[in-house]
């Protein structure tokens, strides 16, 4: 069995978009055929999981329980990838958990593939998160995401102070996610379907939908680009898993 990979989504600022890009990060590895899982803590009622049932749990990541559902079965599982939507306000808390839990210092030893989307709202606050997080990330692949599907305007301040917090983490990797036209977003939320069947204009158990041709266009474009950015990153590779022909409309 491959070598298990966790890759934390995750914010504690709230509004950001972290479920979508936890969204496209599901669709990017099911259209590269990487077999995934998902837990969305997003307890009791979990937004991941609406847009991906299959593959999702929610789960109370506070709780002891909950957080052997996760870890305790990280080899015993098929899928090799475990993707955690991190609710708002519970990543520090979620870090400082796996810290105690040993799960940092196995991810040091190289026995796990650990990475961190860390997702960054427009505020100077979001930016205040990293030196909170960068005391966790010793082992693991950090990302710092720039999300701008909620906001057009994104860090509006001088250069000096973006860099004294983007330098702040030796490796850490920059991406971007691209704003999606709002029709469209707004189509995908209603439809409750994962954005590679809005593009393949099917509905939630696979029948034939009726989506807009035009809306669909947009998101396929974005979703291109979104995806061109874990490709640059070569997130395939960091999961362990070959690249190999993607199926775009699955």
């Amino acid at each position: 069995m491959a070598k298990p990979a966790v890759v934390v989504v995750g914010a504690d600022k709230g509004g950001v978009g972290k479920t979508t890009v936890s969204r496209t990060l599901l669709d990017y590895f099911s259209a590269n055929n990487v077999p995934t899982r998902a837990f969305d803590t997003e307890s009791p009622r979990g937004t991941l999981r609406r847009f991906h049932p299959d593959i999702t749990e929610i789960v109370d990541m506070t709780t002891t329980a909950d957080q052997m559902k996760i870890f305790d079965t990280l080899n015993t599982v098929s899928p090799s990838v475990t993707v955690i939507d991190v609710r708002a306000g519970l990543l520090s808390p979620a870090l400082a958990s796996l810290r105690d839990i040993g799960f940092l210092d196995a991810a040091k030893a190289g026995q796990i593939t650990f990475a961190v989307f860390h997702i960054l709202g427009p505020s100077i606050a979001s930016l205040e998160e990293i030196a909170e997080t960068a005391g966790f990330m010793g082992g693991a692949k950090y990302f710092l995401v720039k999300n701008f599907i909620n906001d057009t305007q994104f860090f509006q301040w001088d250069q000096a102070t973006y860099n004294s917090y983007f330098h702040r983490i030796k490796d850490a990797t920059e991406l971007t996610i691209p704003k999606l036209n709002e029709m469209a977003y707004e189509q995908v939320e209603v439809s409750s379907v994962p954005f590679l069947k809005f593009v393949a204009n099917k509905g939630i158990n696979d029948d034939a939908a009726n989506y807009s041709f035009v809306l669909r266009g947009y998101v396929r474009h974005w979703l291109a680009n979104v995806w061109s950015e874990f490709d640059r990153i070569r997130l395939t590779d960091i999961v362990g898993s070959k690249p190999v022909t993607r199926n775009s409309e699955k």
